[in-house]
């Protein structure tokens, strides 16, 4: 069943292909946070769920690792036409704010490889982090998860969400956003 939930989602991001238009969180819950001051959370706040993933070059990495930072997680993909557009915005955003607790997580969707991945990275210039499969679906795995905890399925690429210091998702966008509209709702948060 979950395999077939996993296909349904994968169809549907091909299907719909890139978005451009803007979904927020749906539901709040409440979680434990690391008590650090932050904005009060909008009504439609949920807590980011927990996953694991790899980096190109191996490194395991969990979303709750991140916990205390300002996240940016990015779900995206190298054929990507609209994905590729925002790439050297998060660039910026990322050399700007990074010292001031700006973490920016960019998940691949069937993309291809870890090689493949980085020679991409390394020809777009990324500097934040990019993470792919472990053994092979976990990234469609993580799409079902944030689609679950924000009221409703990923459905197009890139989707990104905002995730504040205390780790609950404060934003979501579907579709390609600016420096200056990442900027201006992360500031609050920094």
């Amino acid at each position: 069943m979950k395999n077939i939930l996993t296909f349904i989602i994968f169809i549907g991001l091909l299907i719909v292909g890139c978005g451009s238009s803007e979904k927020p969180a749906e539901k709040k819950t409440s979680a434990e946070s690391v008590n650090i001051q932050q904005p009060p959370l909008p009504n439609n706040a949920v807590k980011v769920p927990n996953f694991t993933l790899s980096t190109t070059s191996g490194e395991i990495v969990e979303m709750k690792s991140l916990l205390g930072k300002v996240v940016l997680v990015n779900f995206w993909g190298t054929w990507c036409g609209p994905c590729r557009a925002e790439i050297p915005d998060f660039v910026k955003l990322y050399n700007n704010h990074h010292d001031q607790g700006l973490e920016i997580v960019g998940i691949t969707l069937t993309s291809g490889s870890p090689e493949k991945i980085q020679a991409f990275a390394d020809q777009w210039k990324m500097n934040y982090t990019v993470l792919t499969d472990i053994k092979g679906n976990e990234t469609q795995e993580a799409t079902t998860v944030f689609g679950q905890a924000t009221g409703g399925p990923i459905v197009g690429i890139p989707t990104t969400f905002l995730v504040d210091r205390n780790g609950y998702i404060v934003k979501r966008y579907l579709g390609p956003r600016s420096e200056k509209i990442f900027y201006n709702d992360i500031k609050p948060y920094l």
